[in-house]
């Protein structure tokens, strides 16, 4: 959690922020060995300003987090047309609680999840039958066809990457659809046995269908064919300074390669699309970005580095990816 908090880590909703905004008390071991505690009642400047700290500003031993009652979801979760889910993307964006999209490279295809909180119940199994055909269902779904199958076909891709393409074709094929109704945990809480390399940008809202369109663009001119879908999702703006939706509503365009493939002119690629739109990159995800540049990108840069100065001024906590990212 301390982690996730750290990194601006976050879910899709414009309605919703980053993890790091429930969190409304800290406790750290800072520079000097001390304990400071830091909520409304203690210091609430700089609780704002370490909400998003990427371990700069100590160690996080205590999160106060802000939680809600659990709650279902009413889930859609469907293969469109890619042309179609542009179209209609804002729209959704602005009415739905959770939306996202993954767009398959080389298809004209994209699955979108499309989630709303509700208080319906989620309807009991009629027998054990029933029930048993519902878990048979979800194994299959999320085990065999995301981990299993999808793991396969990578690695058949890695060995023979001008199959990419035509296996892409197979794991969105046109017409899926399945709606449910569940509790949260079961919907956003997914296992991911497939590893891969990540590089994920947030760029003002009114931007991001663009470069999402740009980047569509870049992969036909790839050395080699992506077999990994391209993730689209929206978050509510913060006030957090190293948060990446700081001041603004964000979509975030994350990118991924299959482990041990080439990703250097595909990320690079990326990430000088992003560049035209004062990106961010993810703090815990791959990027190449320094503090030279990342400064201009964050209005409250200065406020950060004026609390990194109080708590860590003789850079106990720093290491080579933070002097590159926040400077030494």
């Amino acid at each position: 959690m301390a982690g996730a908090i750290s990194t601006s880590t976050h879910g899709t909703g414009l309605g919703f922020q980053s993890i790091a905004c429930g969190g409304s008390g800290l406790r750290l071991v800072v520079g000097d060995g001390s304990v400071v505690v830091l909520d409304d009642d203690n210091d609430p400047d700089l609780r704002d300003v370490a909400q998003v700290g990427l371990g700069a500003l100590g160690i996080v031993t205590e999160v106060t987090l802000q939680c809600v009652p659990v709650f279902n979801l009413h889930a859609v979760e469907e293969i469109l047309p890619i042309d179609e889910v542009v179209t209609s993307f804002d729209g959704w964006a602005d009415t739905i609680d959770h939306v996202e999209f993954f767009w398959m490279p080389h298809t004209g295809f994209a699955q979108v999840k499309r989630n709303m909180r509700t208080t319906d119940t989620p309807p009991p199994a009629r027998d054990l039958r029933h029930s048993m055909r519902r878990r048979w269902k979800r194994f299959k779904n999320k085990e065999l066809l995301e981990n299993v199958a999808f793991g396969a076909m990578n690695h058949l891709g890695r060995l023979q990457p001008s199959l990419i393409p035509r296996l892409n074709g197979l794991v969105f094929e046109k017409g899926g659809r399945a709606e449910y109704l569940t509790t949260s945990y079961e919907v956003f809480a997914s296992e991911r046995r497939v590893r891969f390399y990540e590089m994920e940008y947030a760029v003002p809202r009114e931007d991001g269908l663009e470069a999402f369109s740009r980047v569509r663009a870049l992969i036909d001119t790839l050395d080699r064919p992506i077999s990994f879908p391209i993730e689209f999702r929206i978050l509510g703006g913060d006030d957090i300074p190293l948060s990446t939706a700081a001041g603004r509503d964000s979509c975030f365009i994350a990118v991924h390669v299959f482990r041990g493939t080439p990703y250097d002119q595909y990320f690079r690629g990326v990430e000088a699309i992003m560049d035209d739109y004062n990106g961010r990159p993810h703090w815990g995800k791959l990027h190449f970005q320094d503090a030279d540049v990342l400064a201009d990108r964050y209005p409250q840069w200065d406020r950060f580095q004026a609390a990194r100065d109080r708590l860590d001024p003789v850079r106990r906590f720093t290491n080579d990816y933070l002097d590159r990212v926040l400077g030494p």
